[in-house]
């Protein structure tokens, strides 16, 4: 039976590596989807996944109680918005390699040739839509629309309120909204216009 979480905090608060390194398995594939939708560049998302749980662990102390996710995706949407500033530029790198979502992978043989490359298509204008928006906005739909948070969880990690989060994401899903449509080429029968 693994430990529930409260108990690798106390844990890992007293320095228990053992404990920290459970709480990084746990949660390094979400940190590292929020830093590679963000960024846009996996390399990038490595580095800040790493530094994320570096930082996470030197003020592990500074954990409070909440949601240890949503903490832990704080640290990481500041750590990229950091990596954006320094680097001043946004890269135009393809999501592909750091999407670990198989619904993302069209592979069923139930489409024809055609089909499958449209849905390529479609994913990758999708997730050109996203690397578009501005960096507050992305880390938003990125949080609650593709790896589940609640609003209050995506409050918490980005440490605006309620009704902040609530705003940025309707105004990103506007956005991705408008820039499918712009491409309706791409959509479904029943999304068309």
């Amino acid at each position: 039976m693994q430990p529930d979480e409260s108990e690798l905090v106390e844990r890992s608060k007293g320095r228990d590596l053992s404990a920290f390194n459970q709480i990084v398995e746990r949660y390094q594939s979400h940190v590292f989807n929020l830093a590679a939708r963000i960024l846009g560049d996996r390399f990038a998302a490595e580095d800040v996944a790493q530094e994320t749980f570096i930082s996470a662990f030197r003020a592990i102390d500074g954990f409070r109680g909440g949601s240890l996710r949503g903490w832990l995706l704080r640290i990481t949407s500041n750590r990229s918005y950091d990596s954006i500033r320094s680097t001043k530029r946004r890269s135009e790198n393809s999501l592909d390699e750091s999407l670990e979502n198989p619904s993302f992978q069209p592979t069923s043989k139930d489409h024809s040739p055609e089909q499958m490359a449209l849905r390529r298509e479609l994913r990758d204008e999708i997730q050109n839509a996203v690397l578009s928006l501005p960096p507050d906005q992305r880390a938003v739909v990125v949080m609650i629309d593709v790896q589940g948070l609640s609003y209050d969880e995506a409050s918490e990690a980005t440490r605006v309120s309620l009704g902040t989060v609530k705003s940025r994401l309707s105004r990103a899903r506007a956005a991705v909204r408008g820039h499918l449509l712009e491409r309706s080429e791409l959509l479904p029968d029943q999304f068309r216009q």
